[in-house]
């Protein structure tokens, strides 16, 4: 006679340490070579074994490549981590299927690093994924970047990046 009941707990439990297992596994830290830096906050890291992960740098926003400070921005992070070893502190997925996370490299976070040089506006709307700590740190070196007009604070009125990328989308649409 089947045994309904212990068929189901164990099936419970199975499926949850499972679960539990490929949270762990996607929760890992992602270690690699950068081979690609697409924008100010946006890279793609080479894995041993030879996976490629693209990369959106967790509470961060720097300018669009078409935007003032775009360009400089890019070449600020390509400065930084390209075919350089990191570590991809995080875990979580954005909506278009990017790893979020904190890079490390040689025990400096490069996020925080783009902020330092103006090149990234904290990205207050994000900052609840972030460590508490980090918060608190992204923000304090955004005023001091602001405060010194280094990068994209030298332009008298800097366009955040989710502002910009508002207008293009109200301006393709109104467009169609």
């Amino acid at each position: 006679m089947i045994n309904l009941p212990h068929i189901l707990r164990h099936s419970l439990v199975a499926f949850t340490l499972s679960a539990v297992a490929i949270a762990a596994v996607a929760a890992s830290p992602i270690t690699g070579r950068v081979v690609g830096v697409s924008d100010g906050d946006t890279v793609t890291v080479l894995d041993a074994n030879k996976r490629t992960h693209k990369v959106r740098l967790l509470g961060i926003d720097s300018p669009e490549k078409t935007q003032a400070f775009g360009e400089r921005a890019k070449q600020s992070l390509s400065e930084l981590v390209f075919n350089k070893q990191v570590t991809v502190e995080g875990g979580k997925q954005d909506r278009y299927g990017r790893d979020l996370g904190k890079i490390m490299q040689d025990g400096r976070d490069i996020n925080l690093e783009q902020i330092r040089r103006g090149m990234a506006w904290h990205y207050k709307q994000y900052a609840r994924d972030q460590l508490p700590q980090d918060r608190l740190t992204y923000a304090e070196a955004e005023a001091t970047a602001r405060e010194k007009r280094l990068g994209l604070w030298q332009d008298p009125q800097p366009v955040p990046p989710w502002s910009y990328r508002r207008a293009a989308k109200t301006q393709a649409n109104a467009s169609q």
